[in-house]
């Protein structure tokens, strides 16, 4: 298992790739479905006392996801080592785990509408890259570990991490290491989007070490939402980039602003981590801009995201394929001819 991050990445168009006044493709013909597995609700019919007679089959069906399961989303222990058992057989038993167990049937008791955002969404990614191998999508509750794994052959859903406001008689225990502004968005309209934006940045386009600078970055996580709004049809924006709808809003009216303070502050080229990642990561704010703590989080993101597309809008003739491809993100920024008024 690579990556256990949270991924919690924003202007509002109608439709997918409105903005750029380029028509969605025509993905009708084009079958594809890839079945959002139950594993959760597998594992709540094991009686934990024939654990050693029913999990060796699961084991069987999940491969990788089982083992990195046990070992590194619940810490039962290592696969190989049968006396796992006995630490699965506890978690099994919890109190808190049952109660959780049972939110989440509550919540979920299937998954359909979130299997035809998924479908959808693959459907337009088979469209622009024909070949790209798809994961398999796996359900699962692992007390609050993890949001979105990828491992060799899959993608995890971790359903507790999704309950809405049937998790509010557990998110706030989790202030100390999932604060609120996080939090917030554990909501089940949250899981298309995060399950693409995981396949995207870790399978088909990660990040190159090499970008360092705030602008490399930027131009980066701009690709990435504009590859979202192509597959996401009418995802607003507030989830692709986890924002508030005020948070947008202040993005909105502060345009011009955001621009001419990471100009001013010559941060573009600037490569220091430490002084380039408050424009970047996860927090309530970004520091420095906007009055009283107003502002919105990673305006480096969603910069780059505006900038992504009045570059693919001046340019109609490049396709997304080309898009992703290019890898000068100065050239990218040039070719927008992004000069934001108040």
């Amino acid at each position: 298992m690579r990556h256990f991050q949270i991924y919690l990445f924003f202007f509002t168009c109608l439709t997918a790739l409105s903005c750029n006044n380029k028509k969605s493709p025509d993905i009708s013909k084009i079958k594809i479905s890839i079945p959002i597995e139950r594993f959760d609700q597998e594992l709540n019919g094991v009686n934990p006392d024939s654990i050693e007679v029913k999990v060796p089959d699961l084991r069987k069906k999940y491969t990788w996801f089982y083992d990195d399961y046990m070992e590194k989303m619940i810490s039962a222990g290592n696969t190989t080592d049968t006396t796992y058992y006995s630490n699965l057989r506890t978690i099994l038993r919890n109190k808190d785990y049952l109660e959780l167990r049972s939110t989440v049937d509550k919540t979920f008791p299937d998954l359909d509408k979130q299997q035809l955002e998924l479908d959808q969404a693959f459907r337009y990614i088979r469209y622009y890259y024909p070949k790209q191998k798809f994961p398999r999508l796996i359900s699962f509750i692992s007390g609050f570990a993890v949001q979105t794994p990828i491992g060799n052959d899959y993608i995890g859903i971790g359903l507790d991490m999704f309950l809405g406001k049937n998790g509010d008689r557990f998110y706030p225990a989790l202030r100390q290491s999932i604060p609120q502004y996080i939090s917030r968005r554990f909501s089940p309209e949250n899981i298309s989007p995060r399950v693409i934006e995981a396949f995207i940045r870790e399978e088909m386009f990660p990040e190159n070490d090499a970008d360092r600078n705030l602008v490399s970055k930027m131009i980066y996580n701009g690709k990435i939402l504009y590859f979202m709004d192509a597959v996401l049809g009418d995802t607003p924006d507030t989830l692709k980039i986890g924002y508030t709808t005020e948070q947008l809003q202040w993005c909105k009216d502060s345009e011009a602003g955001i621009w001419a303070y990471l100009l001013e502050n010559e941060l573009l080229f600037e490569s220091d981590y430490l002084k380039i990642q408050k424009y970047l990561a996860e927090a309530p704010f970004t520091p420095g801009i906007g009055e009283n703590s107003s502002s919105a989080p990673k305006l480096g993101v969603w910069t780059g995201w505006q900038i992504v597309r009045q570059y693919m809008e001046k340019n109609p003739d490049i396709s997304l394929q080309d898009l992703m491809l290019e890898k000068d993100a100065q050239k990218i920024l040039a070719g927008s001819k992004y000069k934001p008024r108040d």
